[in-house]
């Protein structure tokens, strides 16, 4: 498929443009500008006010402003550097334009003494004199039209200024064609949009500061226009997706009938849903991609449990992989006694696993005697094969790109995956993120748990803590200590970690503190965290490399140092390390005063809920999109009118409405459709083009 011919005009060479010289068209590219096309969706930021006034009189100086003169006498600069001065009258008073370096013949022909001219820029008083210096417009009174009343203002780059941009745009805009309208009429019609062209003539002439706001119609309607294309591709790859021949997995129902007849508790509702949504996916011929989103503790184990149960009543296997060793050895102990009510064979393959050792683990999982394995990414080694893999089971999305997804599909002929996450996504990230996912989100905890009390407390208590981390450990608790991140260097880190260390052993005793850190070598870290799961060591020093995963029922204090320097879903995510015994928990946020006021609304929103979806959604709020997923996770588009902080909504539309037309109009063939196609090649949406082609 090649571009389609409407198109042309505005993907042609800048340079086509009048006024947009080979340099010109160079230094545009510092604005990732490089044809007509990226003009129009280059967004003036603010305005300037230039219409016509009688007098510069009674306005509140400095300020711009566009004005009516007569030219009176020239002093042209005294000695080197000195400005060149012309006395002007407007209506009602006189002033002074002046130019450095001003060159007289040049400034006599434009403003002869005598003659009448109107003026544009930026007056401010020096030594009682209103002074306008270096004026930005100068014209003939009959061209004063060509001065916009209100001048849009663009984003720059060196060799690049206002007046090009303005020059620039213009003639892009006179590129535009007549597109067909691709998003759904109802949807038009109720949010009275305008249409693509005049939408985007509106943006390039605002008539005020209204018309610059993200929420103006024309703006909104071209911000729609990128979240619409971004989830046509999320669309087109679900759909694509699909179309891959997966598995028809029925469960019997038996194995999990055993697995509830032996829990203490029943399953939430949440739960319920969940497992029925996995269900249903395996049931059909086509391959499941779904993301199951559950806060700490809301009961993922027992939903990602059952979905492998499914695989095993049905005759087949399923894997289980998580990012680490320590990781994966706990899934395995907190699904043992699950395999073991269900009668299934339950293994672990890891690095670890060596020499014969390995071949006959590899041998059982050939003939399909291990029914259910858990695994890091040694799964996904060549030697590794199954007699009938069915689902593939990923924990924390974020440590596993798509690509392994891809490869652990590869392990079973068109086998289903399930993504767990524990970091509650805000719903508008979620879209931008995994919109070619299903979702199921788990937002009840099961019933027991223990609600986690979160205090404040400032530094200057760290003795009072100490004293109470003593009481606690002489009861037979363990406490988390996690050290401040200070983003300068991993070393500052390390320095940081190491004197808490030495500090909380010289008073709390030697042997029973342990210490780990982002630059041990794994095996020490691996060793550190076992002496604490055993109850070895009563308090263990970490940086952050604890949130994710890990479970110790005894630990009941964490304590986050410096609590304001972390993220609140961060700061949620450690939280969630207590509490999951039965023993009441503490979550003490230490911070430095004096806090700031986001400091203290964003330690406030944690001691108020335990939410996570909330804490994640006030998080978008405050830190903004860009802030939230930083540059990890680079799976969310940056778009270049859309404003996720402010337009979350528009995503969800955007979703339906996408999921929509492919699903009336597959193949994108309708009138619609066609539209749809110049809306995928007008915002660069190569990799949907290519599915359109494949599919």
């Amino acid at each position: 498929m090649s571009r389609p011919e409407i198109l042309f005009p505005l993907f042609a060479d800048l340079e086509t443009l009048e006024g947009v010289g080979p340099k010109t068209a160079q230094h545009m590219g510092g604005l990732a500008i490089t044809t007509p096309r990226d003009l129009l969706f280059t967004l003036p930021h603010t305005g300037i006010d230039r219409a016509l006034r009688d007098s510069i009189q009674d306005v509140v100086l400095p300020a711009t402003i566009t004005v009516k003169i007569k030219v009176g006498a020239h002093t042209p600069a005294r000695g080197r550097g000195g400005a060149y001065r012309i006395h002007v009258e407007d209506a009602e008073t006189s002033f002074q334009l002046v130019f450095f370096h001003g060159r007289s013949d040049y400034l006599n022909k434009v403003l002869p003494t005598g003659a009448e001219r109107v003026v544009s820029g930026r007056v401010e008083l020096f030594d009682g004199i209103a002074n306008m210096v270096h004026p930005d417009h100068i014209l003939p009174v009959e061209e004063a039209g060509d001065i916009p009343a209100y001048e849009p203002v663009y984003p720059l780059t060196g060799g690049v200024t206002q007046k090009t941009m303005f020059k620039a745009t213009r003639a892009a805009l006179t590129r535009m064609p007549a597109f067909d309208e691709w998003i759904d009429p109802n949807q038009i019609a109720s949010a009275k949009w305008p249409g693509f062209a005049d939408a985007m003539t509106q943006v390039h002439a605002p008539k005020g500061q209204a018309d610059l706001a993200a929420t103006s119609l024309a703006r909104t309607r071209l911000a729609y226009d990128e979240l619409l294309a971004h989830q046509i591709t999320l669309a087109l790859a679900r759909a694509s997706e699909r179309k891959m021949p997966g598995q028809v997995t029925q469960g019997t129902g038996w194995l999990q009938a055993k697995v509830r007849a032996d829990l203490p508790y029943a399953a939430t509702g949440a739960q319920d849903r969940a497992i029925a949504q996995i269900a249903a996916d395996m049931a059909r011929p086509t391959r499941m991609n779904r993301l199951l989103q559950g806060d700490v503790g809301a009961g993922k184990t027992l939903v990602a449990f059952m979905a492998l149960l499914i695989a095993v009543e049905a005759g087949g296997q399923g894997v289980m992989m998580a990012p680490t060793e320590i990781l994966a050895r706990q899934h395995l102990e907190g699904l043992q006694p699950l395999a073991e009510s269900a009668g299934v064979v339950l293994e672990i393959l890891t690095g670890r696993d060596k020499g014969s050792e390995r071949r006959a683990k590899l041998a059982a999982l050939a003939r399909g005697d291990i029914q259910i394995l858990v695994g890091t990414h040694a799964v996904f080694q060549d030697d590794v094969v199954f007699k009938d893999l069915r689902i593939g089971i990923v924990d924390e999305q974020h440590r596993f790109g798509v690509r392994q997804r891809l490869a652990l599909g590869k392990k079973g002929a068109g086998s289903d995956v399930l993504v767990m996450t524990a970091t509650p996504i805000p719903r508008s990230l979620a879209l931008a993120q995994y919109g070619d996912m299903d979702v199921s989100i788990l937002d009840e905890k099961p019933p027991g748990r223990k609600p986690i009390k979160t205090a404040l407390i400032s530094t200057d208590r760290m003795n009072e803590v100490i004293t109470r981390l003593r009481a606690v450990m002489d009861e037979g608790r363990q406490c988390y200590w996690v050290c401040p991140l200070v983003e300068e260097s991993e070393a500052v880190d390390l320095t940081a970690a190491e004197e808490r260390f030495k500090r909380l052993r010289a008073e709390l005793g030697e042997g029973r503190v342990g210490l780990v850190h982002g630059q041990m070598p794994p095996a020490e870290k691996d060793a550190a965290m076992a002496r604490f799961q055993a109850g070895e060591t009563g308090v263990l020093v970490a940086t952050t490399v604890i949130e994710v995963g890990v479970n110790i029922p005894n630990a009941t204090i964490m304590v986050i140092e410096r609590a304001e320097t972390f993220g609140l879903a961060q700061l949620h995510q450690l939280r969630g390390r207590v509490g999951r015994g039965d023993a009441a928990s503490t979550c003490l946020l230490m911070y430095q005063s004096p806090l700031s006021e986001t400091g203290q609304k964003r330690l406030e929103v944690l001691r108020a809920t335990e939410d996570g979806f909330q804490i994640a959604e006030t998080d978008l709020q405050m830190r903004g999109f860009g802030d939230l997923i930083g540059t990890a996770q680079s799976g969310v588009p940056r778009f270049r009118i859309a404003d996720l902080d402010r337009q979350a909504g528009l995503m969800a539309i955007a979703q339906s409405d996408a999921r929509k037309a492919l699903a009336d109009d597959p193949d994108l063939s309708s009138p619609r459709g066609a539209a749809i196609r110049v809306l995928l090649w007008l915002m660069r949406q190569d990799e949907a083009i290519r599915l359109i082609s494949v599919g």
